[in-house]
């Protein structure tokens, strides 16, 4: 996997603070913990974002493990404070997500587009999940208002700005997700995941000793 244009694809600002990990089954979890408890630290950062983008983030990494054929991911970080940006992008070089979602006799014929438009919607899945990380990061994407692009085979898919559009692109194998949030815009981390789970909650044990938990309220 060729990381170096991974990032001067997607990560067009200062590469100094972009950090870079590889993970699999053994690690995925060590790898999310690092990744979000780094960011945790950045008191700039809104609470209510980093609620809604750890439980998305783990998603994604674990839609690689269970759904590309593939024993490893590679994730990129970037947080630029100035800006009050967090940009995100997981990348695995295994089936796509077209070839996956066919293995779901509901989407055999589907195109490589229909498959990138299908794949961010409620209960999409190859068989192998719920179909719910894509849709929730969506969400995530929608109310904090910057980027969410998929590209995989031949097509990426770009939402920004509550627009959606979905074009021909260079080949890459596998599939890249990317995400850009804004970290200084407070949102209800419930709408991010439609009520289903308390991700708050999860977020504040995981990450937060009992004296930052008071401070929120």
């Amino acid at each position: 996997m060729n990381v170096s244009s991974l990032i001067k694809q997607y990560f067009t600002s200062s590469n100094d603070d972009v950090t870079i990990d590889v993970f699999d089954e053994k690690n995925i979890y060590s790898v999310y913990q690092r990744v979000v408890g780094v960011l945790t630290k950045h008191m700039s950062i809104e609470t209510t974002v980093l609620q809604g983008m750890s439980y998305c983030f783990y998603e994604i990494l674990d839609n690689v493990l269970t759904h590309s054929g593939k024993e490893m991911g590679t994730v990129i970080t970037q947080y630029n404070a100035a800006k009050h940006t967090l940009a995100f992008l997981v990348a695995d070089d295994g089936k796509g997500i077209q070839s996956s979602l066919s293995e779901n006799e509901k989407y055999t014929n589907i195109s490589e587009p229909e498959a990138l438009k299908l794949c961010i919607m409620d209960s999409v899945t190859d068989g192998k999940g719920m179909g719910f990380g894509l849709y929730s990061t969506s969400l995530l994407v929608r109310d904090t208002g910057l980027q969410l692009i998929l590209q995989s085979g031949n097509h990426t898919m770009t939402i920004q700005d509550g627009t959606m559009c979905v074009k021909e692109s260079d080949f890459w194998q596998g599939t890249i997700v990317f995400v850009r949030l804004r970290t200084d815009k407070e949102i209800d981390p419930a709408e991010v995941v439609a009520g289903r789970t308390n991700v708050a909650t999860q977020y504040n044990e995981a990450f937060l000793n009992n004296s930052e938990i008071e401070e929120l309220w």
